[in-house]
């Protein structure tokens, strides 16, 4: 079962992927993940810590938006932009738009509480909706936003190539291969709630959106329709967490003394850059491009760091083993 979005020449041609972070849709996308079972070794830590931090009023926006099923699109739009303006945007939606939006998410979710009938009419609910959905994202994304922004940037590098070389049909048969199957003119989605149906672009494409969140794409209705897919990185700044790594703490003294200063700096460099390339690796760590390039061969081949060559550009990332070495206490 999978919704089947149809294609024409004009949807092909305005086909792109996310240009910028979109903070509000990765909210959601973060909240179905903090409500859900899947991949424990990633987000279990992180689901701990952030369910023991939720305010009553992020408990309400939660309410509205399960881990399974639709919600409603108006509270988080697949826009860029700081969160604040976005969250006035939330706030100042027309109440028509409110009703039609909670009528049809009503529709498909019959689990919505009691209350969500009257968000369009009442101020004060609405208000506290924003809040919630701004101290959700106090909890859930900004203490990872900047690596989260170079992840993004690192896979939309990749998304762009696969672009100009395969055409926008090399695009969407790569996106998330697993879910999504390309049968040109039409793009196979296969959604977690197991929904079913046709759906018409209208000429105005499809915005291909990367996610940390979710390996299960999900479909947000607006204009243009917006769909995620995983990005294509090794390791997230979650998974990062849940290791115990702080970014940007310097690098450990028995790591120094394991691998060698000048490497230990290339290491710690990678993990606190995901998805650098060695022109920006050799500049994060201070050294030349050469010597950024032998000890990252070094590194990989160690098994600490993983490199992902597109063309002539190499990002790196590091693995599980060296996050590991790097969260280490010392002496353990």
């Amino acid at each position: 079962m999978a919704i089947r979005i149809h294609f024409t020449v004009q949807d092909l041609a305005r086909t792109r992927v996310a240009e910028a972070p979109m903070p509000l849709h990765e909210l959601e996308l973060a909240v179905r993940a903090l409500q859900g079972r899947s991949q424990p070794a990633r987000f279990e830590a992180w689901r701990r810590r952030a369910r023991a931090q939720l305010s009553v009023e992020a408990r309400m926006a939660l309410a509205l938006m399960p881990a399974v099923g639709r919600s409603p699109g108006f509270l988080s739009p697949a826009k860029a932009g700081p969160v604040d303006e976005l969250l006035e945007q939330v706030r100042t939606t027309p109440r028509d738009s409110i009703t039609a939006n909670m009528r049809e998410t009503a529709m498909r979710n019959p689990a919505l509480p009691s209350w969500s009938r009257d968000v369009a009419h009442n101020a004060s609910l609405l208000t506290a909706l924003c809040t919630g959905l701004r101290h959700l994202h106090a909890e859930l994304l900004a203490p990872h936003w900047n690596q989260f922004t170079e992840h993004l940037a690192a896979d939309r590098g990749l998304r762009l190539q696969q672009q100009l070389t395969g055409g926008v049909e090399q695009l969407l048969s790569r996106a998330n291969p697993m879910w999504m199957r390309w049968n040109p003119p039409v793009l196979e989605v296969r959604l977690m709630s197991g929904a079913e149906g046709d759906l018409q672009l209208e000429g105005q494409g499809l915005l291909l959106v990367p996610t940390m969140f979710s390996r299960r794409p999900v479909l947000t209705h607006g204009n243009p329709v917006a769909v995620s897919y995983p990005v294509c990185q090794d390791l997230s700044p979650l998974e990062a967490a849940s290791h115990g790594f702080k970014p940007g703490r310097g690098c450990p003294a028995h790591v120094s003394m394991l691998v060698g200063r000048t490497r230990a700096r290339v290491l710690t460099a990678i993990a606190d850059h995901q998805g650098c390339s060695t022109g920006e690796l050799a500049a994060h760590a201070a050294i030349a491009p050469a010597s950024a390039s032998e000890h990252a061969t070094v590194l990989r081949a160690a098994g600490l760091i993983r490199s992902l060559r597109h063309h002539n550009t190499v990002s790196h990332s590091i693995t599980p083993l060296g996050l590991a070495l790097l969260s280490a206490p010392e002496g353990a």
